[in-house]
């Protein structure tokens, strides 16, 4: 156990990975795989240049490959940043989604694709940003999807992710790099359609995943202190969903509050409620996500559209009078 930052702890998770699996590669453009601290960790030094590839600014060219090595037997992860996230959408959902489907489960595409969450913060332009591009892929069938919360399981996930024998869009929330926790040295999987309960409550469910986490569990606290004792749920993977998870809590509060940095209509939150209301029946809800509309480069404008602490706060107190 020793203390890591985000990128470090998936970096060590793909570094045994590829110390266990002398085929397993790992494609990416502009990041090379390398981080300084806790010590030094740098995958292409490790492991060269014909295992650690630096692609050109070709997302769909990346994916492709990617899929092509998985189908002869190779574990790869393509790491697409943050610019082109929905890029390769087409060939994921066509060839690395259908594989398995299409030959009667004879073939399989072990791939993680690496992918940058975007639009999360302020002044990137509006090309760059993709800020809903987790539930574009949990629509896909055959693709797995994934969004870590804490550094625990940020490594956790990655090593799940390049076990499975199946593709797996693991989802990187960018606001949550700066995050420093005490990590296990040694492998550790988290298993894919667990979610997590990070809070044990009475009074209502909050449910979120990935960049949202840390403010729903501040809102959770400061709902303690006016007396109201909330549950929160983290997800983790949106697909497969852990739908007993939330249906075992809305049974208990009968009051579910969801939160998502993703779009609104359609979305991960719509999904939620909707297991919930079909199990649980009389169970209030309310949600809170990001607006219809592209994610602006302007600060002022991005910061009134988003998810913040403050709207999960009122829509929480809200919540807690309804009947």
């Amino acid at each position: 156990m020793s203390s890591k930052g985000w990128y470090y702890a998936q970096l060590e998770a793909v570094q045994y990975e590829m110390r266990a699996r002398p085929d397993m590669f790992f494609l990416y453009e502009l990041t090379a795989p390398r981080v300084a601290v806790p010590k030094p960790l740098d995958l292409e030094k490790e492991f060269g240049r014909e295992r650690v590839y630096n692609s050109s600014i070709n997302e769909l060219w990346m994916a492709s490959a990617a899929i092509g090595a998985g189908l002869i037997g190779s574990r790869v992860i393509a790491y697409i940043p943050y610019q082109g996230g929905t890029i390769p959408f087409d060939v994921i959902r066509q060839f690395a989604g259908k594989v398995r489907y299409k030959t009667g489960g004879v073939a399989s595409v072990p791939v993680v694709f690496f992918i940058e969450e975007s639009g999360q913060s302020p002044t990137l332009s509006v090309q760059h940003s993709d800020y809903d591009e987790d539930i574009y892929f949990a629509h896909m069938a055959g693709i797995k999807v994934v969004v870590p919360s804490t550094v625990y399981d940020a490594k956790g996930l990655m090593h799940a992710a390049i076990r499975d024998p199946d593709p797996v869009v693991y989802i990187n929330p960018g606001r949550l790099k700066s995050l420093v926790e005490d990590v296990p040295d040694e492998p550790f999987e988290v298993p894919f359609g667990k979610a997590v309960l990070r809070k044990a409550g009475r009074d209502m469910t909050i449910v979120g995943y990935g960049p949202v986490m840390p403010y729903v569990q501040s809102v959770a606290t400061k709902l303690t202190a006016q007396g109201i004792n909330a549950e929160v749920v983290d997800l983790r993977s949106l697909f497969p969903l852990d739908r007993d998870a939330l249906i075992a809590s809305a049974r208990k509060t009968h009051k579910l509050l969801s939160v998502e940095a993703g779009k609104y209509s359609y979305g991960v939150g719509a999904e939620v409620l909707a297991t919930v209301a079909e199990a649980v029946p009389g169970t209030v809800f309310r949600r809170i996500a990001y607006s219809d509309a592209p994610p602006p480069a302007a600060a002022s404008m991005f910061n009134w559209m988003q998810v913040t602490e403050d709207r999960i706060l009122a829509a929480a107190q809200a919540l807690a009078r309804a009947k």
